[in-house]
């Protein structure tokens, strides 16, 4: 095996195990899972999940038929790389996040299961195409692009992710675009490239509380550099509505929820999701809590107080999860009090 500042690299992708270096088939070397092993002492989560937390294992004909396109298309989805709990739900009803600009990302993250590296300007020049065509095939009508940090372009992969919003609006004119982006370093003309390529929805991921930031988030985001964006997207775009994602579990209170509603209706965002942190490995952080689904109709309850459009609230929520049903205003059609254990 090749060496890596001293750490064994791994040629054949299916031998490697979470927190191993491997070499991609770019010829890069990225971190699978994104911490590398020995990053994170062992510390226990709490007890084994509650049965709300339980989700059906992925299979069924909309699954494979999602599973086929995106296989043929070599697209990467959040679904799959950020081991999403509702991928075979989400998938069945023939939706996907798609993620743009590969699977490798050049943060580090410690709530995150994506691959870590320096993909050193690698980008895919079909993927706008192939995107585009993927959406057609999909019939989509509402379609979330999201992406790895791309720290290592010019322009954070502004100009790419804009290349695939206007490829999937030439095609598909009647698609709803939802751009889930990095912070692109709170670079604001990168923001803007994305804004102008006609998006529906702009996102950005504050992911926790302030307090909690770092360690949560890799050095380089910062809670007051997301509401930056956000701030910025609004400001440019008022019809554009804008969108964040805050993971519940990883020790926060009651009281830095509330302030976290309020600095992000501050800066004029429309929808918030809340959704349980999930441990991926045992090399991320643990989980603090298990949120009950009454105390996500709490904080639900909370948010819409504050003005936003919707918070879509439960356990098993992300960022994206049934994103096209989320100004339905009746939780993305969740019902937490139902919330039981899957046979």
């Amino acid at each position: 095996m090749p060496d890596s500042k001293k750490i064994p690299v791994v040629r054949e992708l299916a031998h490697v195990r979470s927190g191993e270096k491997y070499l991609t088939p770019q010829g890069f070397v990225a971190i699978r899972d994104g911490v590398k092993a020995h990053a994170l002492p062992g510390r226990a989560s709490p007890a084994a999940k509650p049965a709300w937390l339980r989700a059906r294992a992925p299979a069924g004909a909309g699954f494979s038929a999602v599973q086929a396109i995106v296989r043929e298309h070599s697209l990467a989805t959040v679904c799959e790389e950020a081991k999403c709990p509702n991928l075979g739900e989400c998938w069945n009803a023939g939706t996907a996040t798609i993620m743009l600009m590969g699977a490798v990302c050049t943060r580090a993250c410690r709530f995150c299961a994506v691959d870590t590296g320096n993909p050193k300007g690698w980008l895919d020049p079909q993927e706008p195409r192939n995107v585009a065509r993927s959406v057609a095939l999909m019939k989509l009508r509402y379609v979330v692009l999201t992406s790895v940090n791309r720290d290592d372009l010019a322009d954070g992969g502004a100009g790419h992710y804009a290349a695939c919003i206007r490829a999937i609006k030439e095609n598909n004119a009647a698609t709803a675009v939802e751009a889930l982006t990095p912070d692109f370093q709170g670079k604001l003309a990168d923001v803007q490239t994305v804004l102008d390529a006609g998006i529906d929805v702009f996102a950005q991921n504050i992911e926790t509380v302030r307090r909690l930031t770092h360690p949560v988030r890799d050095p380089r985001a910062g809670y007051a550099q997301t509401l930056r964006v956000l701030e910025y997207a609004k400001r440019q775009r008022a019809h554009v509505l804008t969108k964040t994602s805050v993971m519940l579990g990883l020790g926060e209170t009651e009281a830095e929820i509330i302030e976290t509603l309020d600095d992000l209706r501050a800066v004029g965002v429309d929808l918030v999701t809340l959704g349980q942190y999930l441990r991926p490995t045992l090399h991320h952080l643990p989980v603090e809590r298990f949120v009950t689904p009454a105390e996500f109709d709490t904080y639900r309850q909370w948010a819409l107080a504050r003005g936003f459009l919707e918070c879509v609230a439960g356990p098993l929520v992300r960022s994206s999860y049934r994103a096209e049903q989320a100004l339905n205003r009746n939780n993305a059609g969740l019902n937490n009090q139902g919330a039981t254990a899957l046979p």
